[in-house]
């Protein structure tokens, strides 16, 4: 059956009547799906977004937007099998389609996990500590991000229809700006589905998410300076949006994630018989084949000690043999068909171009026999090793990316040989490095590290948990520089921000700490007969603080400590050793004593609103405290976050602890959790 794909417009589904292209199964050659977007108007679109769409999540605290994509994404899970169901059609293999699909719904629990953790149930984010400017800290600076007021434009390659557009739709939608989604042609009626299924949650607010799937027409004509084009694919295609003269006149962000000419070293210390040479094998083999080679992340140039070349290529090669391509629903095929026919044509001629550097040790360019499947009506191809025995000499593979299962092989002399040759491809988005000395590991990441968006370095010890070389994380940046497009999808709070204005603040303490929803010093420090301790999350206003009565410390109470804990360090039990040391004006209290008394001094014993304290933060100790000291504690109300709607929330104290001259002691930042 072929399937008439929709756009989704202004909260509406729209059928193009005309300019319609067909979408090609690239097992069997069928038309699996029809695609157009005649008669859209783009320009309507945009207002949409930004008008409704965005403006309806910059009501939302950032909480509640991660709430609304961890919700987007278990909708996606428990209708999961739809969406394999229509993989198959793309060439991809269940593994294959795992990564695409559950791997794209991780990625959204991610992102709104770190988001709920780290990120304030607010609208504002703090960027940094306040910067003080006026001596007497009336005027003081912070940086703080809000949410653009335009549209994000996600434009999405075809390799990963699913999982390619989630990595962008999460940060978008939690930073607070609507998306508007058009990913390619080929693979479309997956995107297409996944966004059903979010549109069917009834999640998200009106004109959040619209859809486009087919050309984009005059979009870019409509784009503002608060809008943003977030695009993965080729450089070519990437040059050529940079450069529209609306995205460069309104100075519209551009959020590039390029293909890359990405590496993989096997150290000098891992020959044959070591864990790490059979790792490499394996990795170089896994990358070459899943999703036949289509990831932006696959292994292109596979670098090697000389002395080990011929035993990695015998290696590699006894892997690859045992490759079965053919109909991903078939039995026993591990992997399954490039994208397209289209796709297919493209990574043979580029396998020509590299063949005429380089030797094919495993393969043939134009010949396969398929599993389950007629090679001549499917995008099938067999992987494809060459071996380069001389790469400086060489130019196309270090500029030529076919786009499949292929990878050089090729042999470096020493580790700064290594280095030169992987930063050769000019960046890229992964490099891996696999090696048990840390000390070479150090030297590849300083003489390689400016090149690669991401290193990963694999053992012994870390395989089994390794997610491999090819793998993006949502909490690490995806992305890298030069070829590799400039950019840094995902990478946690890092995408989120993409997505949001970052902008410096500056005025006096009570103003700013108002703004931000946080106290800032020199802020307002109301107090009052209640203790904070007393009070529930809710009741509790940013700013409140408790001023305790002083108390002092004796050479009793420091000799006291010292004994009880253990610690008689010369600092608190020698008074001529301390006195010796230009820090202390001779024996002095414990650091950890001063937290206890401070402590003692702010606490309310009885049972409460204060479920646990879970820790402390920033802590510096600023002067010492010999005996004679009178401490006391200023305990304020700094910022608050909701964990766990009407149950309890986080609240984060500012705990000052001065001396009877009014100088400070010691400053930290306290952490509870309180009842509602």
């Amino acid at each position: 059956m072929t399937l008439m794909l929709k756009n989704y417009a202004r909260d509406q589904w729209f059928e193009a009547g005309s300019g319609l292209s067909d979408i090609i199964s690239a097992v069997d050659g069928s038309v699996v799906a029809r695609t157009g977007t005649d008669g859209l108007d783009f320009a309507a679109m945009l207002h949409h977004a930004r008008d409704v769409g965005s403006a309806n999540l910059r009501k939302m605290t950032i909480h509640e937007r991660a709430n609304m994509v961890k919700g987007l994404a278990g909708a996606i899970m428990e209708r999961k099998e739809e969406l394999y169901a229509l993989s198959t059609a793309t060439g991809a293999t269940r593994g294959d389609s795992w990564i695409d699909i559950e791997g794209g719904a991780g990625t959204l629990f991610t992102m709104s996990s770190k988001a709920r953790r780290e990120l304030p149930d607010d609208v504002i984010l703090t960027d940094g500590d306040f910067e003080p400017i006026g001596r007497k800290g009336t005027f003081i600076g912070q940086h703080v991000y809000t949410s653009l007021q335009g549209a994000a434009v996600h434009i999405n390659a075809f390799n990963f229809p699913v999982w390619g557009m989630l990595e962008k739709l999460g940060p978008t939608l939690i930073g607070g700006v609507a998306a508007i989604v058009k990913p390619a042609t080929q693979g479309a009626q997956l995107a297409e589905a996944c966004v059903r299924i979010m549109i069917e949650s009834g999640l998200l607010p009106e004109g959040a998410l619209q859809l486009i799937v087919g050309n984009v027409g005059d979009l870019f004509d409509h784009l503002t300076c608060q809008d943003v084009v977030s695009f993965t694919g080729s450089a070519a295609t990437a040059a050529k949006l940079k450069n529209h003269p609306v995205v460069m006149r309104e100075s519209v962000r551009f959020v590039a994630e390029q293909d890359s000419l990405n590496a993989s070293i096997l150290g000098p210390d891992s020959g044959p018989g070591t864990e790490e040479f059979d790792l490499f094998v394996k990795e170089v083999a896994r990358e070459m084949t899943t999703k036949a080679g289509q990831k932006c992340t696959a292994i292109r140039r596979t670098l090697v000690p000389a002395a080990f070349l011929d035993d990695v290529q015998e290696a590699i090669k006894a892997r690859l043999a045992k490759v079965v391509v053919g109909d991903p629903a078939a039995e026993g095929v591990t992997m399954g068909a490039l994208a397209s026919l289209r796709q297919l044509h493209d990574v043979r001629d580029k396998a020509r171009e590299i063949a005429t550097e380089a030797q094919l040790v495993f393969g043939d360019i134009d010949t396969v026999e398929p599993l389950g499947a007629e090679a001549a009506k499917g995008a099938f191809i067999s992987p494809l090793l060459f071996r380069l025995d001389d790469p400086w000499s060489a130019k196309v593979v270090h500029d030529v990316e076919a786009f499949g299962p292929v990878s050089t092989l090729m042999p470096y002399k020493d580790v700064e040989d290594a280095i030169a040759l992987a930063n050769r491809g000019m960046g890229s988005l992964a490099l891996s490095v696999f090696t048990y000395d840390p000390a070479i590991a150090r030297r590849f990441i300083l003489g390689a590290a400016a090149f690669h968006g991401r290193i990963v370095l694999i053992d012994r010890d870390c395989a089994r948990e390794s997610t491999g070389h090819g793998s993006p994380l949502p909490m690490l940046i995806h992305g890298g520089p030069g070829r590799a497009g400039g950019g840094e999808e995902m990478g946690g709070v890092r995408g989120i921000k993409h997505y949001m204005q970052r902008s410096a603040l500056q005025g006096s303490p009570r103003t700013l700490s108002a703004i931000v929803n946080k106290w800032l010093p020199g802020a307002p420090q109301p107090s009052g007969a209640v203790h904070p301790f007393r009070m529930t999350f809710g009741e509790l206003e940013i700013g409140y603080t408790l001023f305790t009565a002083p108390r002092t410390i004796t050479l009793e109470d420091i000799e006291h400590f010292a004994h009880f804990t253990g610690d008689t360090f010369y600092a608190h039990m020698d008074e001529e050793a301390a006195a010796a040391n230009p820090f202390f004006p001779g024996r002095v209290a414990h650091g950890y004593l001063i937290l206890s008394f401070a402590a003692g001094l702010f606490v309310d014993p009885a049972p409460g609103p204060v479920l646990a304290n879970y820790g402390l933060e920033n802590l510096r100790f600023l002067k010492p405290a010999p005996a004679g000291t009178a401490i006391k504690v200023a305990l304020t109300v700094k910022s608050k976050a909701m964990r766990k709607p009407g149950e309890y929330g986080e609240v984060k104290w500012a705990v000052t602890v001065t001396d009877q001259d009014g100088e400070v002691v010691a400053t930290y930042d306290l952490l509870t959790m309180n009842a509602v």
